[in-house]
């Protein structure tokens, strides 16, 4: 375990250095949100230009006007609807594929470019898919009979109670949906962090690690281990970025009226801006809980044998590394004269004899000598 940080600073930390994360995710929404606005725009001029009671919208803000107008266009054509559910898809691309790029950079300090993004992104977003395949179906499991309980809760406080001891029966039932809803939420984001620090590793046959289930236990036991410190940092991110958000929305409505837009619409984006802000905040934190807590990976280096190393089944013989040293006598503590070195002599080698005269038959001229002449 690596040394202990206060993981709501830390987190924060993360984020800001890695502030271009942030601005990309944003200037995808935005462009997103711009791109189906433009259709929304058209079906509403179709419907205010020629009505007086637009009027009640330029003047002045009347919510009830608003409403239905909004509840006009929903009883449109049908392939008004569909344009306005298509995005959905689109934002999911975009979560897979700059959600696990930001998760890079914030467990590696790389720098938080578009093309880093982008490139890890598409390396794990099969991963992300299945992961949130299965946030669905937890969340369907846990959540779907907590909902069916709260509606029988709310049908149970409408036949007994009214008023203001309703209004609080009925939140206790959403508020504690909540509550099981942000645990889920937690769990699943560390299995995220943990997959991709997960493919940070090598497996024997020299790929990353892309298996999903090996995630789970980790995340697991960090959120076992740290829930009181995380679940309350992400309770309290979340409603921070949740009023800033209605506190900027408030005011806007308030501003409706004035005959420039354009201060309007900047903080209306300030406050989503600060939402999104809030968001990565939540991933830094959980990252940071990630550094702390990593993951057990096998070594992927050969265990080399020990120099010395005799008999592994007598573990007290001199040469076993975990032998006891011999005990040092006075007498060899005492420096000595340092040992002459000889250096070894090594005797010529003879040339070889010549090769034999590769004959058919001997040669009679060896065999016989030729005589002396006499002196």
């Amino acid at each position: 375990m690596s040394e202990r940080r206060n993981i709501f600073i830390h987190g924060l930390s993360l984020t800001l250095r890695r502030l271009p994360a942030v601005i990309w995710a944003y200037a995808f929404n935005l462009g997103l949100a711009l791109l189906f606005s433009v259709r929304f725009h058209s079906e509403l001029s179709s419907t205010m230009d020629h009505s007086l009671a637009a009027q009640r919208l330029i003047g002045g803000f009347d919510l009830g006007t608003a409403v239905e107008s909004l509840r006009r266009l929903q009883d449109g054509p049908s392939d008004s609807a569909a344009a306005h559910y298509s995005a959905i898809p689109l934002y999911l691309l975009i979560y897979f594929f700059l959600v696990p790029g930001t998760l890079f950079c914030y467990l590696t300090k790389t720098p938080a470019r578009l093309s880093t993004l982008l490139h890890q992104g598409l390396i794990h977003f099969w991963r992300f898919v299945r992961i949130t395949i299965l946030t669905l179906l937890v969340s369907g499991l846990i959540l779907g009979p907590l909902f069916f309980l709260q509606t029988k809760w709310a049908d149970h406080v409408d036949e007994h109670a009214v008023g203001r001891h309703a209004f609080f029966a009925t939140l206790a039932g959403y508020v504690i949906i909540f509550l099981m809803a942000s645990i889920i939420r937690l769990y699943f984001d560390l299995v995220e962090v943990y997959t991709v620090q997960l493919g940070l590793n090598l497996r024997p046959n020299g790929k990353p690690d892309r298996r999903v289930r090996r995630a789970l236990g980790p995340a697991w036991r960090t959120l076992r281990a740290n829930f009181a410190e995380a679940w309350p940092i992400f309770l309290f991110l979340t409603l921070l970025g949740a009023v800033v958000i209605i506190v900027t929305a408030r005011t806007s409505m308030h501003m409706l009226a004035q005959p420039r837009v354009w201060p309007t619409f900047l903080l209306a984006q300030l406050g989503l801006f600060f939402l999104l802000l809030t968001r990565f905040w939540q991933r830094g934190v959980e990252t940071s809980l990630a550094l702390q807590n990593p993951i057990a990976t096998p070594s992927p280096l050969p265990i080399l044998p020990i120099v010395g190393w005799v008999d592994p089944i007598d573990p007290l013989r001199p040469n076993h590394p975990s032998a006891p040293a011999a005990p040092v006598s006075p007498a060899e503590t005492v420096e000595s004269e340092p040992e002459q070195t000889v250096t070894p002599t090594y005797e010529p080698i003879s040339n070889p004899e010549p090769a034999a005269p590769s004959l058919s038959e001997p040669d009679l001229g060896v065999f016989h000598r030729t005589p002396k002449p006499p002196e």
